[in-house]
């Protein structure tokens, strides 16, 4: 089965706005088992939209069409696929009366441009947007059928799950079945996993995709028609050649891995940024249930904060600077315990250094840093050196997923620091907690 997507809009063309719809549905439809054979974007011109409806239509199975669904004069989806099919709009008396509604209940007027929406081509099959006011709807059209849906991003991301998955499931005959294992890697490069990779032996019908977005790497273990036992035998084949360098299997980010593992457990977790400037906790909140683990976390970006607010001592910033791994464990320490009426925190992570492009010293240039980890009563600092050619943003995202990993591998009682493979760590060192406080 052939599956397309047409991705609709000048501003998407243009580059105005980075299209997260086509994405988003490619990483939906494999986790159902399903592979995008063909993704097309075409700005808002009649003629463009039929001839593309026209072209793809005896090529693909399923089309879906994003976006060209509204009330203004630039929304032309419906009438071009009317067009293509070489039929006229015909106004959907069911969606006209969810639009009357719809106004009714907001107390706000219907005028000709929302009535809009309820004009499909004839013989169409409307498809519910139980959040939005444009309607979908699919058609058949040679051997295709086409699957229209809005282009704001929470109206669609509904519909494909309620409905667009559910229709591509409906009509699979003779779909493969394709599972994919997504293996979530840090501090590996591309052509390095490559080379360990490629030289191994693996089942028929597993294949490998790379995808890289900083800071990390994810290999795909992408098996079509595969038994379990040989998933399971290339799974593990793929972790013993990656050893630490694979940090979770099918999440996006390091964030996500531990609020998973902290929403398991009764601990709690507080942080103290100063280079990573609150990073670390906003990936976390982005996340429904944080407040379970997540009990404070203070910006400490001056070296007043450090001391005053997480009890830094005054005398090691003097003697072994801000950016060194003694203060770097005092943070950690300190933010663990910041206030009497709270329990200590189980874990706490603490980050100082220097991501540029100016502030380096002899003793610590632009791209050290220091991350550190409470847990158990102990305190695991390491400091680590990137390229001072690193842009400033790469530098914390770097530093924000490593420190992600040390706490994660302390909740699983793994040693905290680990070896990347391009990552250089100038040092490393364990403090009792009570020598931190």
């Amino acid at each position: 089965m052939k599956l397309e997507m047409i991705c609709t809009g000048e501003e998407v063309l243009a580059g105005q706005i980075v299209d997260t719809n086509a994405a988003w549905l490619g990483n939906q439809l494999m986790d159902n088992g399903f592979e995008m054979h063909r993704r097309t974007t075409v700005g808002d011109r009649l003629a463009d939209l039929v001839e593309v409806f026209q072209e793809r239509s005896s090529v693909a199975d399923i089309v879906l069409v994003n976006g060209g669904l509204g009330p203004t004069a630039d929304d032309l989806s419906a009438l071009a696929m009317a067009k293509a099919m070489g039929v006229e709009l015909v106004e959907n008396n069911e969606w006209k009366a969810t639009l009357i509604q719809w106004a009714k209940d907001r107390g706000v007027p219907l005028n000709p441009k929302n009535l809009k929406q309820a004009l499909l081509p004839a013989g169409a099959i409307m498809v519910d947007n139980p959040v939005g006011t444009a309607c979908g709807f699919r058609v058949k059209l040679n051997r295709c059928w086409f699957f229209f849906t809005p282009g704001v991003p929470h109206e669609y991301k509904k519909m494909v799950l309620e409905q667009f998955i559910p229709f591509v499931k409906s009509q699979t005959g003779l779909q493969s079945q394709v599972e994919v294992t997504k293996l979530l890697c840090l501090g590996i490069g591309e052509s390095d996993m490559a080379e360990r990779l490629e030289q191994l032996s693996w089942p028929t019908g597993i294949t490998l995709g790379y995808r890289s977005y900083m800071p990390y790497l994810e290999l795909k273990l992408i098996a079509r028609d595969v038994n379990q036992a040989d998933q399971e035998r290339a799974i593990k084949q793929a972790v013993a050649s990656l050893g630490d360098g694979i940090v979770a299997r099918n999440k996006n980010t390091l964030a996500a891995e531990v609020h998973d593992l902290l929403t398991q457990r009764t601990n709690t977790l507080s942080v103290a940024e100063s280079l990573t400037g609150g990073d670390i906790c906003s990936q976390l909140v982005a996340f429904a249930g944080s407040s379970h683990y997540l009990k404070q976390g203070i910006v400490s970006y001056c070296n007043e904060a450090k001391v005053g607010l997480l009890k830094v001592s005054q005398q090691t910033i003097d003697e072994e600077s801000e950016v060194s791994l003694a203060s770097v464990a005092q943070m950690a320490a300190g933010v663990a315990c910041a206030h009497s009426n709270l329990p200590e925190s189980d874990y706490a992570i603490a980050t100082s250094g220097i991501a540029g492009p100016g502030g380096g010293t002899d003793a610590n240039p632009v791209g050290t840093v220091v991350i550190s980890v409470k847990a158990n009563n102990k305190v695991y600092c390491q400091k680590i050196k990137f390229s001072a050619k690193r842009p400033r943003q790469h530098i914390r995202d770097l530093t924000v997923a490593i420190a992600f990993d040390m706490l994660r591998r302390s909740i699983l009682n793994l040693p905290p620091i680990a070896d990347y493979s391009y990552i250089e760590r100038v040092d490393a060192v364990t403090y009792d907690m009570d020598k931190c406080i």
